[in-house]
């Protein structure tokens, strides 16, 4: 009897077992299911027939497609998102989380995020080359065109946790049209100048959307200050301020002021020729070498479609019909016109336009349309009068000596 009892009991035992492991099991396929049914999982919104990278990138490198690195880096900054979203939603690991999915496929892996501290959200994401994930496909060194990091950076985030951070420096933007008070911009300066110095600047790149292509901008505008250029790639980058409109608003005063200048006073030969002599100073220093970050904006975004507003002369300057030949040069005796006109070519950036007709302003701002199969872009190097307004300081300076030396500060965090 005591035997018989104890089988029982063993039986029961094993079956309690057998029953909570299938209960696991359910929970963890219930869990796969659920995700891979999410709108965010990368099979379901991420980019098709995108070529995996393998052995013949090393003959030919798919990177080197334009089409190719724009649609990589997008996913990188969605999978930015995707971090503090699977923060918010405690998927902490690799079977839940949404992310890691979004970078894993082109042989990157993730080594630091990027934290608000005041309110603890993930805003940004270095993501560095995976060479062990590159050797297991037979890949044996870096395809050409692939940067050794990425610095990504995440706009606007409309959930509770993190909402209040990002419209605070959503507001600061369109109050001043600048975000170097906001700790997000000391933050990504720091992440930038480190991953610089480790690998070099021309094997690094700096990414955001909407919001942080808005820091990423101006991080990628303070570093070039100092001579240190990275490659850029701006989704959406907001043009729209409460000072750019009152600026707007002085120079259009200002332009009418010189018209009546002009037409009282006659300038001296003197005055010409110092014009002249300055233009000359301003020309040497725009032959130094340039920063042109990549832009791309969609024409029904209003929150990035003044990128697309060319440069306008001055009337003031020369800006008359009457000083314009048919060839649309300026005539001769103006030579500080010409002068405004070098700064103002000088200062571009290569401008990529989506334009598919009346949009929706959220389908229009949205990061996922820079990876859809049917995008059609204009680009060019464009010299708009935005952008020649936020990379004009860059050239009217003497141009810094390159950085190569480390500060043992740097070196201690690098090692």
């Amino acid at each position: 009897m005591g035997k018989r009892g104890a089988d029982e009991m063993k039986n029961q035992v094993l079956q309690v077992v057998e029953i909570a492991n299938q209960d696991c099991e359910n929970q963890i396929d219930q869990s796969i299911n659920k995700n891979q049914q999410h709108p965010y999982a990368f099979h379901v919104s991420g980019p098709r027939n995108v070529p995996s990278i393998n052995w013949r990138d090393l003959i030919n490198s798919t990177w080197k497609d334009g089409n190719y690195k724009r649609t990589v880096i997008a996913c990188f900054i969605q999978a930015v998102y995707l971090l503090e979203l699977d923060r918010q939603e405690n998927r902490t690991d690799q079977i839940d989380a949404l992310a890691p999915k979004w970078w894993t496929p082109f042989k990157y892996k993730l080594v630091e995020t990027l934290i608000d501290q005041r309110d603890g959200s993930i805003f940004g994401a270095i993501l560095e080359w995976d060479r062990s994930a590159a050797l297991s496909d037979f890949v044996l060194m870096r395809p050409s065109g692939a940067p050794r990091a990425v610095l990504a950076l995440r706009g606007t985030l409309l959930k509770g946790p993190t909402i209040r951070r990002d419209i605070e420096d959503d507001l600061r933007f369109l109050t001043w049209e600048t975000l170097k008070g906001s700790v997000r911009f000391t933050s990504s300066l720091e992440a930038l100048k480190i991953i610089s110095e480790k690998y070099g600047s021309s094997n690094v790149c700096i990414a955001g959307h909407s919001l942080g292509a808005g820091f990423a901008l101006q991080v990628g505008k303070s570093l070039a200050k100092e001579g240190i250029f990275v490659e850029a790639h701006l989704f959406n980058p907001p043009s729209v301020s409460l000072a750019s409109s009152l600026r707007n608003v002085g120079e259009k005063a200002s332009i009418m002021w010189k018209r009546v200048v002009r037409s009282i006073t006659v300038p001296s030969s003197s005055e010409n020729s110092s014009n002249s002599d300055e233009g000359a100073e301003s020309s040497t220093v725009l032959g130094s070498k340039r920063w042109t970050p990549h832009l791309y904006v969609n024409n029904s975004d209003y929150i990035c479609c003044y990128y697309t507003d060319p440069v306008e002369p001055e009337s003031g300057d020369g800006g008359d019909k009457e000083n314009v030949n048919k060839g649309g040069a300026m005539n001769n005796n103006n030579n500080n016109n010409n002068n405004v006109g070098a700064t103002m070519n000088n200062c571009a950036a290569k401008l990529f336009v989506f334009s598919k007709g009346k949009q929706k302003f959220l389908e229009a701002h949205g990061l996922e349309q820079w990876w859809s199969d049917d995008l059609e872009l204009k680009a060019a190097v464009n010299n708009s009068k935005l952008i020649s307004r936020q990379l004009k300081s860059l050239y009217s300076m003497p141009p810094h000596p390159p950085h190569t030396q480390q500060s043992p500060t740097k070196a201690r965090l690098l090692t």
